[in-house]
């Protein structure tokens, strides 16, 4: 990713404050740590930082200009642009550079399971393609821009996840992104502290729309609520289970027939099934096989913490602790206690469920409680999930309840040995990898 002076100036509408008249090609970078030769730093600001501070940092460690929203002008810059807000001028120049190299654009939100998605997507679409991802879970704008910075020029398609803290975050990555593909995973629970209604929720989920051109294509889980706050006039694709002929279900393998197309994934679960859904139609409308998707789909796999397995001291783990809320923890854990034999559940507090949280902690506990399995045991680790603790016992079912990971590691290692499958499902504050750490120490 290149760019000319003259080029960022037109893009950014910046003021020259220092101009040494050389046009080069130059990349812009927003880490002081990773500056290089020819690259332009960009200071980002937000609560607790002021990028603009390390601006001498940056032409120290090799940056050969800067952008700034002040007026000093440092001897040892080759030129000096000045901009009204530097992140501002990131997202015109990722909006710039991502209409110049011009992908099929995928846009993705959700709920819950956008990350999967977005693997599921980008391994069906790089099977035939060559495809760029947003990397980790680097899903806020920042990320947005850092994902498009770093397409190569000869890239065809561009898969972007969007997260978001309240209204309007999702819309102005999507103004800026301009997608053919929009992607809503669901629209549950998870954040509704900080936007106070699933209403709400669905109303910036939706935000995603806002920049899907107007002949692109929107894909959803077949949701009211998500129908109901939507404003896209172009073409709608809902899916949901209803349309699948589920054949084989088992650990880390699941088959099943959509539209007449058999498909397989080397992950369980019904909710990785609803995932898929929307990877197999986009790739149906970019114009692959069925036999296509189907190789493509073969080749994901789970990232860190989300179904990883692992082996200590000869007790079998599943962590799934990346993130969760009451909807990814109803369906992961049933998921889990149905394909597993002597099944174990460690189960954490779930973060960002506002004034109803004792509310959404005891509902799981009610749901689990009603799947008509009793051979499982659980270890509730935190005071919130251990609202979920009364319904299960209610229908005679071991609960264990622990104040730390800790406890939980030397409970499970005084109590359990490899006849058992462990399985570990909390919001990533839990900090649940270190039940692992303890276990290996």
């Amino acid at each position: 990713m290149m760019f000319d002076k003259n080029e960022l100036i037109g893009i950014t509408g910046a003021e020259v404050l220092k101009d040494n008249g050389k046009i080069g090609g130059y990349s812009v970078s927003i880490d002081t740590r990773t500056i290089t030769v020819n690259d332009i730093y960009l200071p980002l600001k937000g609560e607790t930082f002021d990028g603009e501070n390390f601006i001498p940092k940056a032409l120290e460690n090799g940056a050969c200009a800067y952008f700034t929203t002040g007026n000093s002008v440092l001897d040892n810059a080759d030129f000096v642009l000045k901009v009204a807000d530097t992140k501002e001028a990131y997202l015109k120049i990722a909006r710039y550079y991502r209409r110049k190299i011009n992908p099929i654009v995928v846009g993705i939100t959700g709920s819950a399971g956008k990350t999967t998605t977005k693997e599921m997507v980008y391994s069906v679409l790089n099977y035939k393609f060559k495809t760029q991802k947003t990397l980790s879970n680097h899903n806020n704008e920042i990320g947005f821009c850092q994902t498009v910075l770093s397409m190569d020029e000869n890239t065809q398609m561009l898969i972007v996840e969007m997260g978001m803290r309240g209204l309007g975050e999702i819309e102005l990555i999507s103004k800026h992104l301009e997608p053919d593909y929009a992607i809503i995973t669901n629209c549950g629970s998870a954040h509704v502290g900080r936007l106070g209604s699933l209403d709400n929720i669905a109303i910036a989920k939706c935000e995603i729309a806002n920049g899907l051109k107007p002949d692109g294509i929107f894909i959803s889980l077949n949701q009211d609520i998500i129908k109901k706050h939507l404003i896209f006039q172009g073409e709608k694709i809902f899916y949901s289970l209803s349309d699948v002929k589920i054949l084989e279900s088992k650990p880390s393998y699941s088959k099943f027939v959509y539209m007449d197309n058999m498909y397989e994934l080397n992950v369980e679960g019904d909710y990785n099934i609803e995932n898929s859904l929307s990877a197999i139609n986009v790739g149906l409308k970019v114009g692959m096989t069925p036999k296509e998707i189907a190789e493509g789909l073969k080749t994901y796999r789970p990232i860190e913490k989300r179904w990883e397995e692992e082996e200590i001291k000869g007790l079998k783990f599943i962590n799934d602790s990346y993130n969760a809320n009451p909807e990814s923890m109803k369906a992961s854990v049933k998921t889990f206690i149905e394909l597993y034999k002597n099944p174990v559940v460690v189960l954490g507090d779930m973060g960002e469920l506002g004034d109803d949280e004792i509310k959404y902690h005891f509902e799981v506990g009610k749901y689990l409680s009603g799947l008509g399995i009793s051979n499982v045991k659980y270890i509730l680790v935190g005071n919130l999930i251990s609202n979920a603790g009364k319904p299960l016992e209610n229908k005679g079912i071991e609960v264990k309840y622990c104040t730390s990971n800790e406890d939980a590691a030397r409970y499970i290692v005084e109590n359990f040995n490899g006849s058992y499958t462990i399985f570990l499902k909390a919001s990533r504050a839990m900090k649940f990898e270190q039940i692992l750490e303890k276990l290996k120490e």
